[in-house]
């Protein structure tokens, strides 16, 4: 009776291979989710957990030996950031294939001798299973059932945008490009920046992309743990008061961008109907590449009596240098600033003399301050924080600054940040 129900269910599987397993309500959820994967009623799945709750020993041991155990024909390309990791669960599925208790249950499944190492090995049926590390080449491999086990390697390589850029482009020039047929893709990891392989993949999906299940399931929801027999209230709420809260909010809790902000608080800027006397100036944030990557930037700023910041007017865009250089000029001419301070650099040397006679040629003069940019980000940043968290900056009531605040709350962890510059 065991041997039919592990053949039938993940968990009854997990159960009977692996004799200390206690599944949980959070383990069922996944494993009723990678079941729809195995008989194809979904073929995008994304899981998002917080660390050490059991994700990757459902997904990424037991439910590749259960699958090729059902499907002896197909193949499977298994994804971790580092190879070794990647090499360490196929020598476990491995393992669990030429095992007894595999053998008990499906008995007519075996690897083939001729190719048993630890991360390239196939069935005596024709199929297989390949690991790689993300970022890998995969050439001559395709894959029915693809698994991506946590893409990153360390938080520091989540917050890089070469480190994510390289995780897309692989994903999409690499991994996705390698699909057999009717192939189903698995991503399991926990949230660790908004432009993650999670994020941008739920972003793609508004441009038309693949459509996921995202099977979200936070560490405490509704005052609960998710995995009360591994971590208790108690033993989370410790974690977190020891945890920083971009940290927390990410990897337990699934959400690299907490409402309350962490750099910025949201309650620390005002909003106002009224505007005082105030002197006006200008900045910018300034980018090149037309129709993706950063954004150009124009803000207009009142300066108080009280020395109150107050956001007057802004304008972003992907655009050429062209058409953000009209828009600044628009500016300029509309709120006539005393200074406009800009950041100099390849930039300036590669566009000031366009900017020049494109002032002449509309009259419209404003004084430019260059600013060198000689420090990162969060640093530059320091003054306007201090300002802020003493109610010394203040945006109106209109869709645009709430645009710009909402990205000022995500900072540094938002996939965007060039209004903070």
């Amino acid at each position: 009776m065991k041997r039919k129900q592990a053949r039938r269910s993940l968990i009854s599987f997990t159960e009977y291979t692996h004799q200390l397993y206690r599944a949980e309500a959070f383990h069922r959820r996944i494993a009723e989710q990678l079941e729809r994967v195995e008989r194809g009623e979904i073929d995008r799945l994304m899981i998002l957990a917080p660390p050490r709750h059991g994700k990757s020993e459902l997904t990424s041991r037991r439910f590749p030996a259960w699958f090729l155990g059902r499907n002896p024909r197909k193949h499977i390309i298994s994804a971790s950031a580092a190879e070794p990791l990647a090499t360490d669960f196929g020598r476990d599925v491995r393992d669990l294939v030429r095992s007894n208790e595999f053998r008990n249950v499906f008995p007519k499944v075996a690897l083939s001798e001729d190719n048993r190492a630890a991360g390239r090995w196939r069935t005596e049926q024709g199929g297989g299973y390949f690991a790689v590390g993300v970022g890998t080449q995969i050439m001559g491999r395709g894959g029915h059932l693809n698994i991506i086990d946590d893409p990153f390697a360390t938080w520091a390589d989540s917050q890089s945008e070469v480190q994510q850029k390289a995780v897309w482009d692989w994903y999409q020039g690499s991994l996705y490009n390698r699909q057999e047929p009717d192939a189903a893709f698995i991503l399991i990891n926990h949230r660790m920046h908004e432009g993650d392989l999670s994020g941008r993949l739920m972003e793609l999906v508004k441009q038309g992309g693949d459509e996921w299940f995202v099977l979200d399931c936070r560490a405490i929801e509704n005052n609960q743990p998710l995995s009360p027999e591994r971590y208790s209230l108690e033993a989370l709420l410790r974690i977190k008061a020891n945890t920083d809260k971009r940290m927390w909010a990410a990897l337990y809790q699934q959400d690299p961008q907490p409402d309350e902000g962490t750099f910025f608080k949201r309650e620390w800027f005002k909003r106002y109907d009224e505007l005082p006397r105030v002197n006006i100036f200008g900045t910018s944030d300034f980018a090149v590449t037309e129709g993706e990557g950063d954004y150009t930037e124009h803000a207009v700023w009142g300066v108080g009596s009280d020395s109150t910041i107050y956001a007057l007017d802004w304008w972003r865009g992907q655009t050429d240098a062209s058409e953000w250089i009209e828009r600044w000029l628009d500016l300029i001419t509309k709120h006539k600033p005393l200074t406009w301070f800009a950041e100099s650099g390849v930039i300036r040397r590669s566009l000031e003399s366009i900017i020049t006679k494109r002032m002449q040629d509309r009259r419209a003069w404003a004084s430019i301050e260059w600013v060198p940019s000689i420090q990162d980000k969060p640093t530059r940043a320091r003054a306007f924080q201090a300002l802020a968290a003493n109610s010394k900056v203040a945006f109106p009531q209109t869709p645009w600054a709430s645009d710009v605040l909402d990205q000022l709350i995500r900072f540094p962890a938002g996939k965007h940040d060039d209004a903070v510059d």
